[in-house]
């Protein structure tokens, strides 16, 4: 009888334990599962490079629409290799002004207000907003973003279609820090 008792109570525990574990692997179910699904955000889709080839070359143009981002957002992203100050990198205003795309869209821009640091994955940089005024781009602003590995930058251009462009800067920096321009990073850099 007591062989039978012990054997019962120990069959109990197995039970007791395999339910415990069972609902304690369940109640972290959902969180495993959202966990894998990506974050909601805007969503940015390749479109063609718009612009004429010049000296440094064809880049990559994304959209966000008005839907997704607020307001249709445009954004163009090249590489200036050999072109970043190798030893201060885009640490100041000036820096960011002289790697800035603006002249792509043939249109006058005044900066809104002083640029900030910076961070896209390894690389450190600055963004500035500006206004943006020309018979192409009139009533628009952009948001210039420059990045750098070593003597090399990364330009970023994003258009906005109101006058708040530090509304978007967040969404542009997520972005920039994905695995869609990191790939593209790698390997335009060499990486």
């Amino acid at each position: 009888m007591e062989r039978r008792t012990t054997l019962i109570v120990a069959a109990a525990f197995v039970v007791g334990a395999a339910s415990g574990a069972f609902g304690l692997l369940a109640a972290h179910w959902p969180s495993v599962r959202t966990s894998a699904t990506p974050p909601a955000g805007p969503a940015w889709t390749e479109v063609a490079w718009p612009f004429p080839l010049d000296q440094w070359g064809k880049g990559k143009a994304y959209r966000c629409g008005a839907e997704a981002c607020g307001t249709e957002v445009e954004l163009y992203l090249r590489a200036k290799i050999g072109f970043c100050n190798c030893t201060t990198g885009v640490s100041d205003d000036e820096e960011l002004e002289r790697l800035s795309d603006f002249d792509l869209m043939g249109s006058q821009v005044a900066a809104l207000a002083s640029g900030r640091a910076i961070t896209v994955q390894w690389m450190k940089g600055r963004s500035r907003p500006y206004a943006v005024s020309g018979p192409l781009r009139h009533g628009q602003s952009a948001l210039s973003v420059a990045f750098n590995d070593r003597c090399d930058a990364l330009v970023a251009t994003a258009v906005v279609g109101h006058d708040s462009p530090p509304a978007i800067e967040p969404h542009v920096i997520a972005f920039l820090n994905g695995s869609t321009v990191l790939r593209w990073a790698e390997a335009v850099l060499g990486l």
